[in-house]
């Protein structure tokens, strides 16, 4: 394994889409991770990558095809199939001086490494252990007919753990910024990444050409408005964008709120929001039941109830593992209209 000392880098030439910041050109979501990782890796000798099928064949969505020839089989280590042993491994390497990130196949089997996350890395610091600066990466999401072992969102399971910081990042420019801060972070990082959002055309983006990090725990505005706030994030900002515009023709104006990181929750730029618009919709992919939408709800009834004009409403995934048929995970996932008739209601409650 590589030390600080020792770093290994420069064998390859670095892959022709990972110049198009510099070049001024549009990138994708997952060439926004690309160019996190290989900017990170290249600023710090300590950072390296663990995973399974990241090295040799470059990752299942090719997250880090080129990195093998150019860092070396030090710094991008192919990992057996055994997610609680690597992540692990990981935290052992992040107290050696190390910044290990982890990359998931599928975040789905990140519960494989539940029991290390959540009893080990996020209390390390806390029991005198120092910092442990770790990120664990992958795809989450439905949509793409994945079933219930590919698709899920369990952002959830572990925003009840202190110690654990959760990042679920919406475009390119925030990708990219929120994934280089958690490598810089010095506590553990859960980095979302919707996969839909991969390779979506619509977003891409001119990306800043200078480093720059998107701070942990900072929501931004999506989408400005008057009538009523909008709290998501992933995947489910740009549904909310869609319904923010349908009902934008019947002169409803609609604040997206884009929390960006979940743990630490931005519950000052939310109260704002609300304070502003009198009104609150969450919206999320996760399940219905113990999903962020009931912590939001509680924290601005505690906090902004007087400033309220209507019930809080949440839409949200239905309570039941996701479906393969594209009918039925259709159903399962929330949808446009679903958002469109929430926000209908709120704005003429």
């Amino acid at each position: 394994m590589a030390t600080v000392s020792e770093p290994v880098v420069g064998r390859g030439a670095k892959p022709e889409n990972l110049r198009r910041t510099a070049e001024g050109k549009p990138v994708t979501f997952l060439e926004a991770i690309r160019e996190a990782l290989w900017e990170e890796m290249e600023r710090d000798p300590s950072v390296l990558l663990l995973g399974e099928d990241i090295a040799a064949y470059g990752g299942a969505f090719k997250v880090t095809d080129g990195f093998l020839a150019h860092f070396g089989p030090d710094r991008v280590v192919d990992t057996p199939i055994s997610e609680g042993g690597f992540t692990g491994a990981a935290a052992g390497a992040a107290h050696m001086g190390l910044r290990p990130v982890v990359e998931m196949q599928f975040m789905d089997f990140v519960a494989c490494a539940y029991e290390p996350l959540t009893n080990y890395i996020a209390t390390a610091r806390w029991r005198g252990a120092g910092p442990l600066p770790l990120v664990v990466r992958g795809p989450v999401g439905g949509g793409v007919r994945g079933g219930p072992f590919h698709s899920q969102n369990p952002e959830m399971a572990f925003f009840h753990t202190p110690g654990i910081c959760i990042a679920y990042p919406s475009t390119p420019r925030d990708a990219k910024g929120l994934l280089k801060a958690a490598i810089r972070h010095d506590d553990p990082v859960l980095f979302f990444e919707h996969k839909k959002l991969y390779r979506l055309p619509a977003l891409r983006e001119v990306l800043p050409p200078d480093d720059y990090i998107v701070p942990l725990g900072r929501a931004r505005v999506h989408r400005p408005g008057r009538d009523l706030t909008i709290v998501t994030y992933g995947m489910m900002v740009h549904e909310s964008q869609k319904a923010a515009e349908r009902l934008a023709e019947e002169g409803i104006e609609a604040e997206i709120l884009d929390l960006r990181t979940l743990a630490p929750l931005d519950e000052d730029a939310i109260i704002e929001s609300v304070r502003k618009t009198n009104r609150l919709l969450v919206v999320h992919e996760d399940t219905r039941t113990g999903g962020i939408a009931g912590e939001i709800a509680m924290r601005v009834s505690e906090k902004a109830f007087e400033w309220l004009d209507a019930p809080i409403l949440r839409v949200t995934a239905i309570d039941a593992p996701v479906p393969f048929a594209a009918p039925l995970e259709d159903y399962f996932l929330p949808q446009v209209d679903d958002v469109v008739a929430a926000g209908r209601y709120l704005a003429h409650y």
